[in-house]
């Protein structure tokens, strides 16, 4: 039985965490990224704030201080690997380490099918959705290696596991799965697990805001379109589904866990089959 003393211990006390795109597009909900920033620094870690609108991230760090958590914000285009190089070393600068990446970026506007899909977006596509998360996990694994411990979460998609009328970002997403279970077994000796987290259909900000300005329409009607969807008493899921699903996965609770990939999608993925 636990006791009363450790049922009070923050999960990620001492812990420095990285979250990439922990700012937020503009909308009425929150979103992934910022959401799991406040719960990790609620649960005790210290986390930079990474996004390329440093703004919105400044934002977040503010959020987290007002919680009396402490953070502190980067800005970093993660599509080009100096600014990626840079995470790991500012957490090491500020905190003496790095023992949690949480790779949270993504894009799907200009995507396509096959044949309608221009080159140029389909690079763009690439650049954010998949080649970002090698570049952060290959200069942070550099540090993790070297302290023999750490924790790298990769936000994928359900996409990549269900049709779709989109080829790059579920060709991108689907990538992510393979490049997160690779990663758990090159790095497992050094003591470093590495998962990824498949939310599905989420009342966040870039799912809701966008589709409802692409299509000319109320935010609700979207909603109601995608809550029809989900198997789970028809209702989307939020970021702080999310963000407890990675405060879970970063924590020592899932010390055995690497090479995982956990959809969080109120069974949508169990429906497609």
């Amino acid at each position: 039985m636990m006791t009363a003393s450790e049922s009070d211990t923050m999960r990620l006390d001492g812990k420095v965490v990285a979250v990439i795109g922990g700012g937020q597009t503009p909308g009425e909900t929150i979103g992934n990224g910022r959401a799991t920033a406040i719960r990790f620094a609620a649960e005790g870690a210290r986390v930079l704030v990474v996004d390329r609108d440093e703004a919105s991230a400044i934002e977040t760090v503010e959020m987290i201080a007002a919680d009396g958590g402490e953070a502190s914000a980067l800005q970093a285009d993660v599509t080009t690997e100096t600014d990626c190089a840079r995470i790991p070393a500012s957490c090491v600068e500020r905190y003496g380490r790095i023992d949690v990446l949480h790779n949270n970026v993504g894009r799907s506007m200009g995507d396509g099918g096959t044949v309608d899909l221009t080159e140029e977006n389909w690079l763009a596509l690439m650049d954010v959705n998949l080649k970002s998360y090698f570049l952060t996990s290959k200069h942070t694994l550099k540090v993790m290696r070297e302290q023999r411990s750490g924790v790298i979460l990769n936000i994928s998609s359900t996409a990549s596991l269900c049709s779709g009328r989109t080829l790059a970002y579920k060709t991108a997403k689907s990538g992510i799965n393979s490049m997160t279970q690779m990663m758990a077994i090159e790095n497992a000796a050094y003591g470093i697990r590495v998962n990824a987290i498949l939310p599905g259909l989420m009342d966040t900000p870039m799912a809701i805001e966008r589709r409802a300005a692409e299509q000319g329409v109320e935010r609700n009607v979207i909603r109601r379109e995608r809550n029809a969807q989900v198997p789970l008493l028809s209702q989307q899921g939020s970021a702080w589904d999310v963000a407890n699903a990675a405060l879970f996965l970063a924590s020592d609770e899932a010390r055995y866990i690497t090479g995982v990939l956990l959809p969080v999608d109120g069974g949508l993925t169990a429906k497609v089959g």
